[in-house]
């Protein structure tokens, strides 16, 4: 099953004893270069990254690569939104006999910091992010169509803006979107509005974490 492809921490990090990030050294030139134009801001869940593959035939869940393990209970929460055969013949209804992956989140007790999503610190859930339908990544409108087919929340989008005001948005350390508990959001995930790509043929898409970006107060 294919991996979601990494995403890129928006600036490079100190290489002579810190590790610290770089403030305002961007990792890649294109994101530099576009950095003051519109980008979507939507909430990064601290969880475990999810695939859930319509093969044409059949679903198949992964985790973030096909060698992680997925905690039993996310599994079970994975077959009530897209296992079974009423959920087969929604996938087929929806994109007959095309490969299609349903990238997202899964979060809550014991997945990472995930607990803090969920009010009562022992469930879990799921949060799609992206679809990949053949070669092509979906635009937000038609995954949140998708994510509404099959009962799904789809990541919070936090603000647009410029990439210079997403990173003092973060500095503010600002609550999660998510769940009924207030805690502490683990940052963003920001992409141009028109979705673009580098001269590598990569999405442009970075992400920015409060962790991270600290220190650059």
């Amino acid at each position: 099953m294919e991996e979601y492809i990494k995403i890129d921490t928006i600036y490079k990090r100190d290489i002579e004893g810190t590790k610290k990030l770089l403030d305002g050294e961007f990792r890649n030139p294109a994101v530099e270069f576009v950095k003051n134009d519109e980008w979507v801001w939507t909430e990064k869940v601290d969880g475990t990254n999810i695939r859930v593959q319509w093969d044409g035939h059949k679903v198949e869940f992964g985790g973030r690569t096909d060698r992680a393990n997925i905690p039993a209970q996310l599994v079970n929460k994975l077959n009530e939104y897209f296992g079974g055969e009423t959920n087969a013949q929604l996938f087929e209804q929806t994109f007959g006999e095309k490969t299609v992956i349903l990238f997202g989140e899964g979060y809550g007790a014991k997945i990472q910091n995930g607990g803090d999503y969920v009010e009562d610190g022992k469930s879990v859930d799921f949060i799609m992010f992206d679809i990949k339908v053949g070669d092509n990544y979906l635009d937000r409108e038609n995954v949140c169509e998708i994510a509404k087919i099959f009962g799904v929340d789809v990541v919070p989008i936090v603000g647009k803006g410029s990439l210079v005001a997403a990173v003092e948005f973060v500095k503010q350390n600002p609550v999660s979107y998510i769940g009924p508990c207030k805690h502490e959001m683990e940052g963003l995930v920001c992409r141009p509005s028109v979705e673009l790509r580098d001269r590598l043929g990569n999405r442009l898409i970075v992400k920015i974490k409060w962790c991270d970006i600290r220190h650059l107060q």
